[in-house]
């Protein structure tokens, strides 16, 4: 056979019916986001008979710091672009601290390169981000005190607080577990969650962030921590989940992972999947 013999794909397949195709832009070390959408995308699929596949593209980062997630964000672009050309119902930008670290409220500019460049290679899609989610569903949900845990150095969480509260949502607490590399961050034990939780100052707070990271596993604690405590816990995982949802018009079904996902808190109505 020679190669004028072989047909190539020149544009992806239609989609089959009730099948939604969810782009993921996500850091190159991260192993979690792609692992903890798709079981939660599964239970929702239990629940509701629509498909979802996922389709990724990577940005370099190692280091979880200020200079590798700057450096990150100069290639929200390409990625937006090469993930597109999958013709995906809806692009998710998974990496909460490399948009918080370009300030407060930078989470709009972020989803808005990442539309444009999608849109401009000819497949438009509806776009969200970690960072985005996690703020937009504390507001959806009337949370106005939170506590949080997260992996990161110090100066890391200090920003993430800062973000949030610049969304007008108060820190009461926060803890910081300091890892820096972010293999390590996934490879942290998402059963030891509970057990960290109950360290939180939460007198007065209207929900919990879990993991105020897309790379901390916490879906196994999720809905432990939540009965525990009798508050709301999302995470940075679960909050993307939700705003995926939403762009695609479906109700949230999805059981064991918090009131949020289980359409405790869902103002819209759904459907179009």
């Amino acid at each position: 056979m020679s190669l004028s013999d072989i047909t190539c794909e020149t544009a992806p397949e239609p989609k089959a019916a009730r099948t939604s195709r969810v782009g993921l832009i996500v850091p190159s070390s991260n192993t979690t986001m792609e692992t903890e959408l798709p079981e939660l995308f599964r239970r929702q699929s239990e629940a509701t008979g629509q498909r979802y596949t996922f389709h990724s593209a990577r940005a370099g980062l190692k280091q979880v710091n200020r200079e590798e997630l700057l450096a990150m964000v100069g290639k929200a672009g390409d990625c937006a672009r090469a993930v597109s050309d999958a013709d995906v119902d809806v692009i998710a930008y998974a990496c909460l601290v490399a948009v918080m670290a370009q300030g407060p409220g930078a989470h709009t500019g972020s989803e808005e390169v990442i539309a444009s460049a999608a849109r401009e290679n000819g497949h438009p899609a509806e776009v969200t981000s970690s960072a985005g989610a996690l703020v937009r569903t504390l507001q959806e949900m009337g949370a106005r005190k939170i506590a949080m845990v997260a992996p990161y150095m110090l100066p890391l969480t200090q920003m993430v607080r800062e973000y949030i509260e610049g969304a007008g949502i108060e820190v009461l607490d926060a803890i910081s577990l300091e890892v820096d590399d972010n293999l390590a961050v996934g490879a942290l034990d998402p059963h030891k969650l509970p057990e960290i939780a109950r360290d939180l100052k939460r007198e007065g707070a209207d929900a919990i962030i879990l993991s105020a990271c897309v790379q901390m596993p916490s879906l196994p604690a999720v809905q432990v921590v939540e009965d525990e405590m009798g508050l709301p816990v999302i995470t940075a995982a679960t909050a993307t989940t939700y705003e995926i949802l939403k762009a695609l018009g479906h109700t949230p079904s999805i059981t064991g992972a918090g009131g949020l996902l289980a359409g405790a808190y869902t103002t819209a109505a759904a459907g179009r999947g």
